[in-house]
């Protein structure tokens, strides 16, 4: 065999082999599709579609923080002990919040399903009640708060939110300070069903489970509330009307709100509720007055009413003043200032004037059940929030 054919071998052997592995098939992997937050702007602004399922997310919440100084209700009130002396004094009432909350919504044929959660953090010295002889109001992590966790499908509401009693016919004002006469108890269970007829007209029906010591439904049979609204350009008229199962206790309040002009915007509100069997044990009632977890104000009868006015898009005043049959009163007054879209900052002052001041309080933690320490005092708060 001579050198010629000795490569004319090696090369027709290489073409084999390279025609043999041509022949098989090569594979390659193919990109995974990169898949992009879509934009779902059908539910209004900062709705997105949660990537491989057609349910819509937001996601919300604002950071907040307080400074208070006197004795007036939940927003001040603040008391100490000297570290030295352990003299009884005065302090700031300082908390910072961070609230973060959820919106879902998604079609459905049965309506539109959709889901709502607001959880809150705080850090400060607020609330941090020690009891009458040990006055101190320390700082520090105040836990999570569960303020609301809700399904809904079409009309039909169940799980954590705030009474209807409140939410239905809305809060007393724009202050920060709106329970100098408290209007009603807030944290719930609930199972409701909200009727909108689209013409203005509205409706709920709420069983609730109420809380804390006096509020928490003690049998089978649930707290009832019943409300109705109409709504139009110039404003609103809301009734509602609650059912204390523990108590056998009737309350309602009933609301007019005014569009006056497009910078000023008035509102009333009348509360009245029966004593039911509230006073048959004044031991395990808040006071010897009786309030149960919907007729939180004194005596029978109590009313809320103020306004907004705005002077800008930046600025705007708010006013409440309140009242019940037991001579408690209160005058609340705010300005809001919006610094950046999204920052505002708050300043106000309050006025109370007890007429049953000194009550005995069965849950001090609760703090819209206890009256100041004084029979008149005079508080305020600043308040910076950025909201997102």
């Amino acid at each position: 065999m001579n050198i010629t054919s000795l490569l004319l071998g090696s090369a027709a052997a290489l073409i084999a082999v390279s025609g043999a592995r041509a022949a098989d098939a090569v594979t390659v992997a193919e990109p995974e599709p990169t898949e992009y937050v879509k934009i779902c702007d059908v539910y209004g602004a900062g709705y997105f579609y949660i990537p491989g399922i057609e349910t819509c997310l937001r996601i919300g919440g604002y950071v907040r923080y307080d400074i208070g100084l006197g004795d007036v209700r939940s927003y001040d009130r603040a008391r100490t002990s000297d570290v030295r002396t352990g003299e009884d004094q005065g302090t700031w009432r300082n908390n910072t919040l961070f609230t973060f909350k959820t919106w879902t919504r998604q079609e459905t044929e049965l309506g539109m399903l959709k889901t709502y959660t607001e959880t809150r953090m705080n850090f400060g010295n607020r609330n941090a009640y020690s009891g009458p002889d040990s006055p101190q109001n320390y700082a520090f992590n105040r836990g999570i708060t569960l303020t609301s966790a809700w399904i809904q499908l079409g009309g039909l509401r169940v799980g954590k939110d705030w009474s209807a009693f409140d939410t239905f016919i809305g809060y007393a004002g724009n202050v920060l300070n709106q329970m100098l006469v408290p209007y009603g108890d807030f944290d719930t269970n609930v199972v409701q069903y909200y009727f909108d007829a689209s013409n203005g007209f509205s409706a709920v029906v709420s069983f609730e489970e109420g809380s804390g010591v006096v509020g928490t439904i003690d049998s089978y049979v649930p707290h009832v509330v019943g409300g109705v609204k109409y709504t139009q350009g110039w404003g609103a008229v809301t009734g509602v009307i609650a059912y204390d199962s523990n108590y056998e206790s009737v309350a309602g309040k009933v609301r007019v709100d005014v569009n006056v002009t497009n910078e000023l915007s008035l509102f009333g509100m009348f509360g009245y509720g029966s004593n039911g069997k509230l006073n048959d044990d004044s031991s395990n009632v808040i006071d010897a007055n009786g309030r149960g977890f919907y007729k939180q104000w004194g005596g029978n009868w109590a009313f809320w009413a103020g306004g907004t006015y705005k002077f800008n898009e930046k600025t705007s005043f708010n006013l409440q003043v309140s009242g019940d049959q037991l001579k408690n009163y209160g005058v609340a007054a705010n300005v809001v200032y919006t610094v950046v879209p999204g920052f505002t900052v708050t300043a106000e002052v309050d006025y109370d004037d007890y007429g049953n001041f000194g009550v005995v309080m069965v849950d001090p933690s609760n703090v819209n059940w206890t009256n100041a320490d004084k029979k008149n005092s005079v508080g305020g708060i600043l308040r910076f929030q950025s909201s997102f």
